[in-house]
């Protein structure tokens, strides 16, 4: 072969290749380009699959979050959280959260929403659907913040039908992270650490998630409309003297707040949500200016196209692109590691639970031989601020790995909390001659029910019976409305801890 023919070919086999790599890039360059032209979404669109036509990589890892269906009973797994809720709804359903996919699916079908039979009845207020849709913002633009906090949950059933999406944390035109729920507005202002005026695009990355993600209680509101009184029950954030548990418990206590009466014990007792944000703060990832959105909705790559991952879960399932961004090791070095500090955490928990189950049952005993309410009251105080403690450091669920040191030191308290009532509540055992009270058997979530006079049966029938009329006429309404997203609910199966 001619030496100028071989020179010829090699530089095709050079060219080639460059000329190829040229044209991809100038193809992701423009793809790129389309996705920073920025599309506008219609105002009020609350359904996620017409964001999706525009930003599909993003819904599609969205939609990802189905994924995460299984139905984990935590009553069942601890029985002693039904002695501990007597009284309150989480008593009756209780299950390990799933993906943003399922958040109003799990909401309706919870025991804790009830059986209503109309938009009047039910045990629950409208609040209760505030953070699982992009509906709800639609419906105080459309109603006022005060009339959407008034009435019953069943109020707006054929209203919030779609679930978690897009429009909670985007705005339709820009597509930049917004704040669509002002009560948190409100708590930044009013704990006075960081100014919604001074906020980031890095602080917009956790505070939308912060939206629903933290400590919240619903603050009875007295309103007028049209001369009609009315009392609304207001989502409200605790923050006035800081973000710490003591701080909360401060507040609270200042207000002669309660979520409710315990059952057994008459204890005023305090519910902790899911203060996530909170503790998140207090960690080592936010004093490194990390992000919620760092760790669960990392960066990936698909070409030249770079676009945050919204398939929204645990850092663990994709430690490559999370976990091991910053620390060393292998997966499996870091996953072990994770899992042995875990043991540790859980093993304080459970101690807690037991604790405290127990104060519960003393307090009910001591009632029942005759004890006063003045004999009664600094146990009863330590039970309230006990169980506050630890429902601080589990329902938060990724409490432990946003701050292990504050997630241990209060569970610790929790269980000292819980040790003093129970010595408290032994002397006055012993005064009215009860000193030998063994606390009952809750063994086992069946007989925890019974001890606190549950008829679950009656309350999984009532349920039934709702799923099978009321829900499908909403669904049914807003269809006719043309608000439903049908694609927010594709493929999806019902799944209960009761059926």
């Amino acid at each position: 072969m001619k030496k100028s023919s071989i020179v010829f070919i090699l530089c095709v086999l050079v060219m080639v290749p460059m000329v190829l790599l040229t044209l991809s890039i100038k193809e992701n360059k423009a793809e790129q380009q389309v996705i920073n032209a920025v599309p506008e979404v219609k105002d009020n669109e609350t359904r996620s699959s017409e964001w999706g036509k525009l930003y599909p990589r993003q819904y599609d890892t969205y939609m990802q979050t189905r994924k995460s269906d299984k139905i984990d009973d935590v009553l069942k797994e601890d029985p002693a959280l039904v002695v501990m809720w007597a009284g309150y709804p989480f008593s009756k359903d209780y299950n390990k959260p799933r993906g943003h996919y399922y958040a109003l699916e799990d909401n309706i079908n919870t025991l804790r929403t009830g059986a209503p039979v109309d938009a009047k009845t039910g045990p629950l207020p409208t609040a209760c659907w505030t953070c699982k849709s992009p509906d709800v913002p639609r419906l105080i633009k459309r109603d006022g913040e005060m009339e959407y906090f008034t009435g019953k949950w069943a109020k707006y059933g054929d209203e919030v039908v779609n679930t978690i999406g897009c429009g909670d944390c985007h705005d339709n035109k820009t597509m930049k992270l917004t704040l669509t729920r002002e009560y948190l507005k409100r708590g930044l202002e009013a704990e006075g650490r960081l100014k919604v005026a001074d906020v980031t695009h890095q602080d917009m990355r956790s505070l939308v998630c912060a939206q629903c993600h933290a400590e919240y209680y619903f603050k009875k509101t007295e309103w007028e409309d049209k001369g009609e009184k009315k009392t609304a029950m207001v989502v409200t954030f605790p923050w006035k003297n800081g973000l710490s548990v003591e701080n909360m418990e401060a507040y609270y206590d200042e207000i002669k707040f309660s979520d409710w009466t315990h059952q057994l014990s008459k204890t005023p007792m305090l519910k902790a949500q899911h203060p996530d944000y909170e503790t998140f703060v207090t960690g080592v990832h936010s004093r490194n200016n990390l992000a919620c959105a760092d760790c669960h909705m990392p960066y990936v790559r698909e070409g030249g196209v770079k676009y945050s991952s919204h398939k929204v879960g645990s850092p663990l399932d994709n430690i490559a692109n999370t976990c091991l961004n910053c620390h060393k090791g292998t997966e499996k070095e870091f996953r072990e590691t994770v899992e042995k500090k875990l043991v540790r955490k859980n093993e304080l928990a459970k101690l807690a639970t037991d604790i405290l189950a127990k104060a519960h049952l003393d307090a009910a005993k001591a009632w029942a031989v005759g004890a006063t309410e003045e004999e009664m009251k600094p146990a009863l105080q330590d039970i309230r601020h006990g169980q506050w403690r630890w429902d601080y450091a589990v329902a938060g669920h990724g409490a432990f790995f946003h701050a292990p040191e504050e997630t241990l030191r209060v569970l610790g308290g929790a269980i000292n909390k819980g040790q003093d009532a129970r010595l408290k509540l032994r002397i006055v055992l012993a005064k009215y001659n009860a000193a030998d009270f063994v606390a009952p058997d809750f063994s086992t979530k069946e007989k925890a029910q019974v001890l606190v006079g549950m008829d679950y049966g009656k309350l999984v029938e009532e349920k039934k019976t709702f799923l099978n009329t009321l829900k499908q006429e909403w669904f049914k309404k807003a269809e006719e409305k043309g608000i439903y997203d049908p694609a927010s609910r594709k493929d999806m199966t019902l799944k209960t801890s009761y059926n």
